[in-house]
Order: C-alpha cells, then structure tokens, then sequence
C-alpha cells in the first residue's frame, strides 16, 4: 500500500474473507492489472488457500496482466503440489524482489490523485467503491492520529483493525509510521487461543495505546476484562473515522 503510495499506483484492498467472486467482482469493477496476495493465509486457526481463491477470480478478469504472490509461511511447503503457477502470468514475489532494483525516487502527484478505492461489504447491495484522494487522505490521517489519539514518539501503539476497511487502511498502515515509536498491526482474534489474548500481547509489547474496531469491545465486554495496568483507554473507530 504505502510502495503503491510512492509511485503514484492507485491500489484496492479486498478483505481476505470475502469468496472469489467477490474478488472477482472488484477487479473488474476497477479494472484491476496486478492483484497481489499471499499463496496461504489462515483465518480462526484455518488454513485458507488464497492462490486458489485468486486463480478462480483472475479467470474471469480480461484486465489482469499478472500476479504477484508471497510466500507467506514454511507451512506452504506442505502445499507445493497445490499451489499451481501460470507461466508468464504469476510471479513470486522474493524473486521478483532479488531482481529489482534498491532504488524507487517517489513520484509527486496532485493532491487530488486518486490514492486507493475502497469497496463496501455489500451487505445491502452491489459493492460501492468509493474513492481516496493522495493529499486529503493522508492529512486526515496524521491529523486524527496526532491529535485524536495523542499518539506520541514514546508510545507503544498497536491496532487490531482488519486492513480491508478504512480503518485498517488508516491506523494500521497510513497514519502510524510519522509518530509513534513502535507499532504492531497483529491481526488476532480476542477470544483465541485464550481470552486473555489481548491483554496478554499489550502486556508482553508493554503497549500505551490499544486502538480496536467495534465489533471487538462487545466480545470484550462479555469477558468481563479491563485493559491491562499501565495501558491508556482503547480506542474504538467511531463512526466519523471507521469503516
């Protein structure tokens, strides 16, 4: 995201619990040309194979020229007869990296250029796509950062947020890296594999701020936990600046 961001390349996050046609339906959607994603992921202690769900989409997109894969953990080895590669089209993305060169000087862009789109769940509907611009966006971001969350050098700061919705989009990757001294994006469940599993990662990383989603705090609620001693009061993504 942040790499798309420094080139000028406008970029769409799609959740990676959504099916294959709803992947598909995003790429055509935004005439999408390099989807890029891991070849596995997991998702509540499954092992979900992201290169099938992928090839399924890619299949019925006409736009797409390649694909990029990274190999996310030794557990593909086990995989290796099921993970397939189209020639020419699929890239993996270490060697594609041994390859490239250091160097990418940032292209400057408008502040009215187009960042990234971002697409509804459709839930209630067709998926809506909905635009970011380069210079609002990023304003937005560092401003609700440094003066909403008071985020400062010495914090230990660490979001759960999914980063297929804004939110992820914004205090997962965008707005952290200008102020806080340490970040961490782990993506867990609250509940798994213990129910302690939050307050016992902001006690091992010592964290200051907890920013979560809302979905999270009525789960945190029924487990009866308060944040653990030392921490600040989590943050939630209200309406103004969540998904």
């Amino acid at each position: 995201m942040l790499a798309c961001a420094r080139i000028g390349a406008v970029h769409s996050v799609v959740f990676g619990g959504f099916s294959s046609e709803a992947l598909r339906d995003r790429i055509r959607d935004g005439a999408g040309e390099v989807p890029h994603h891991c070849d596995v992921g997991y998702r509540r202690g499954n092992l979900v194979q992201l290169k099938k769900l992928a090839d399924a989409a890619a299949s019925e997109c006409p736009s797409i020229e390649h694909v990029i894969v990274v190999m996310r953990r030794s557990a593909t080895e086990e995989l290796d007869d099921t993970i397939v590669m189209k020639p020419s089209r699929d890239v993996w993305y270490h060697e594609a990296v041994e390859k490239a060169s250091a160097g990418c000087p940032p292209v400057f862009v408008d502040s009215e250029h187009m960042l990234f789109t971002l697409y509804t769940s459709g839930t209630t509907g067709t998926p809506k796509g909905i635009i970011h611009t380069t210079g609002g966006y990023l304003t937005g971001c560092y401003a609700t950062t440094k003066w909403v969350f008071d985020l400062k050098e010495e914090d230990v700061y660490w979001c759960t947020a999914d980063i297929g919705w804004v939110t992820g989009h914004s205090y997962v990757s965008t707005a952290r890296w200008r102020a806080a001294r340490r970040c961490s994006s782990t993506r867990v469940r609250p509940t798994g594999p213990k129910q302690d599993r939050f307050w016992s990662l902001i006690e091992k990383h010592k964290v200051t701020i907890f920013y979560t989603a809302p979905t999270a705090i009525p789960r945190l609620h029924e487990m009866g936990r308060t944040a653990a001693e030392g921490a600040r009061p989590l943050l939630a993504a209200s309406p103004r600046f969540g998904r």
